[in-house]
């Protein structure tokens, strides 16, 4: 039976970074979800629930099932060969957020016991779910609130899945290096308009610090040298079959520069390519 037309959304991540939020998001936008669904029976699920009349499904899988996911690529072509629109989003984050989360939960990760300390159960985890880690679209959600998980599910859901997808994300260093970048620029070397008391609330989506930066002659280099070099390798992506490439900019902390030059970046790329935007930072608005 051909399956055009049905979308399936594998959901998949590390324990306590946001998969159920996620799964709920998904329901809200019309996805027939499941949580929790050994590997062996995806194929035929599928195809069950598209002669059910369920267009749309989106699947969690997870560690729990981790001795049926060595063969999970083998599924993955099984559903690719019956024309299936088939998407993976992978949730991630730092594990010093996820030992937080689980202690203020007081839930126990599900693969720690008698044997594996929380921690190693984290990098167990990460070793089992590596094939969604290197192949999915990814959302480090350790600095993320609810609202912009929310928000990074709905982008990923509306993506043209044909088209390569360049993600801008900002971020501030004093928070961490975002985990699901794959290019990591930092652009604390350029003028900073923090130390303008007038500049120092507003962001770098705002004209009076876009007019600042636009005057220094060290960011009009710094933003054409990185379009030069994301001109020259971004192909290069395109011939590997990559579907999604983040690029990273930081500043110290991610409001003005790094903001200014992922809103930039994207502006120049939209036309060329797919592109999303993200402000890692709660107090730069999406």
């Amino acid at each position: 039976m051909a399956h055009k037309g049905q979308q399936v959304i594998l959901l998949s991540g590390l324990s306590g970074a946001g998969k159920s939020v996620a799964l709920r998001v998904l329901e809200d936008l019309g996805y027939f979800c499941v949580d929790n669904l050994p590997s062996p029976i995806l194929p035929q699920t599928v195809a069950l629930l598209d002669e059910d009349g369920y267009p749309k499904v989106a699947i969690a899988v997870d560690a729990r099932s981790a001795h049926n996911l060595a063969a999970f690529p083998d599924y993955l072509a099984a559903m690719l060969e019956l024309k299936i629109d088939v998407r993976l989003l992978f949730l991630e984050a730092s594990d010093e957020v996820l030992i937080k989360r689980f202690s203020e939960t007081r839930r126990s990760h599900p693969l720690a016991g008698e044997h594996l300390t929380i921690t190693e159960a984290i990098a167990q985890e990460r070793e089992i779910l590596e094939y969604f880690l290197l192949n999915a679209y990814r959302v480090d959600t350790s600095s993320l609130t609810a609202n912009q998980l929310r928000a990074s599910v709905r982008d990923f859901v509306g993506l043209d899945k044909s088209r390569l997808t360049l993600i801008f994300e900002s971020f501030g260093f004093k928070h961490g290096i975002p985990l699901d970048a794959d290019f990591v620029f930092d652009a604390r070397c350029l003028p900073n308009p923090h130390y303008d008391p007038v500049l120092r609330p507003l962001t770098g989506k705002d004209e009076p610090v876009i007019d600042f930066l636009k005057r220094q002659e060290s960011v009009g280099r710094y933003l054409t040298h990185l379009i030069g070099f994301l001109e020259h390798w971004i192909p290069e992506f395109d011939r590997d079959h990559r579907n999604y490439v983040t690029v990273a900019i930081g500043c110290t902390g991610g409001q003005h520069r790094s903001v200014f030059l992922t809103e930039q970046l994207a502006r120049h790329f939209a036309n060329q390519r797919q592109v999303l935007v993200r402000h890692r930072e709660p107090h730069v608005k999406n």
